[in-house]
């Protein structure tokens, strides 16, 4: 079976030297056309569902076109919750079939960060094969309902990072480490490879515990991804550049074709045009043919 859950194939990820894309869906055409990009270059996925479009379509909706769409393909793919600042709504999803949580209670205090975490990680644990991400400090930008200034923004602390993960019991962390959601306004943002590396090494240079995920993907220059992936990033969030594509796509084909009314040939495009942006990704992050 190809469901899985965010640690397993992640695991993998980090041995390899290599990390799973975590792509940002809002529909089915999306949804498609990230697992038709997975089975093509024989790569594990992750499809990532934000809070307003789980509650839009619904849990049982987006885990029934999972299941449906997992089942039947011969790689890896994950169902992720992500950014869910509400430990009840991370229950329903965990409850309804997500294999992955994101608890993201980094904009609370220290403690309470760890209480709202734990309680997650507890819950899924209990419910089934369901990993969890916990974040420490914050991300800036926008996404879905987070949204969180320059001016906010904070660095994980690499000491406080190792007793958040070992307090909360947390399968994949997310360090912040000057990433950002949205678009950059810099070609060259200012990332703290060092401090991911050795957050990386004091969690898993004895042996792989707590794989690491770095948020705010889009915009990346691609020997940032690498100094990442060097640096012990396995999980790489997508999610802006998707919806970009995905309205630019429809913009695009609309205009070229004014007279046309076939929602087929509409989607089909769209989907297509999907597919190839995750591909890029893809082979950014190196995990094509891993399965």
């Amino acid at each position: 079976m190809s469901i899985v859950n965010a640690k397993e194939i992640m695991v993998e990820a980090l041995k390899g030297g290599y990390a799973v894309g975590a792509f940002n869906v809002t529909d089915l055409l999306q949804f498609e056309a990230v697992i038709d990009a997975a089975i093509e270059k024989k790569a594990p996925v992750i499809v990532q569902t934000s809070v307003k479009p789980s509650q839009f379509l619904g849990t049982n909706m987006m885990v029934a076109i999972y299941r449906t769409l997992a089942e039947s393909a011969p790689v890896p793919v994950c169902l992720h919750l992500d950014h869910c600042t509400d430990v009840d709504y991370c229950k329903k999803c965990a409850d309804a079939g997500y294999t992955n949580i994101m608890i993201d209670a980094s904009k609370q205090s220290y403690e309470e960060n760890i209480r709202q975490t734990k309680e997650v990680v507890d819950y899924c644990h209990k419910v089934g094969n369901i990993s969890v991400e916990g974040e420490l400090g914050t991300v800036s930008g926008v996404e879905d309902q987070i949204k969180v200034s320059e001016d906010e923004a904070q660095l994980a602390n690499p000491e406080q990072s190792i007793e958040f993960v070992a307090r909360t019991g947390i399968d994949i962390f997310a360090p912040a480490i000057g990433t950002a959601h949205g678009v950059y306004k810099t070609k060259n943002p200012k990332i703290d490879f060092e401090r991911m590396a050795i957050i990386n090494k004091m969690l898993n240079g004895n042996g792989i515990k707590t794989p690491l995920v770095v948020h705010g993907g889009t915009g990346l220059p691609e020997d940032y991804i690498k100094k990442l992936l060097a640096a012990g990033g396995a999980k790489f969030n997508v999610s802006t550049e998707l919806k970009r594509t995905l309205i630019d796509a429809k913009w695009e084909y609309i205009s070229t074709h004014r007279d046309e009314y076939d929602p087929g040939k509409l989607d089909k495009f769209v989907r297509d045009e999907t597919r190839k942006a995750v591909i890029h990704w893809m082979e950014m992050l190196e995990c094509v043919g891993k399965v």
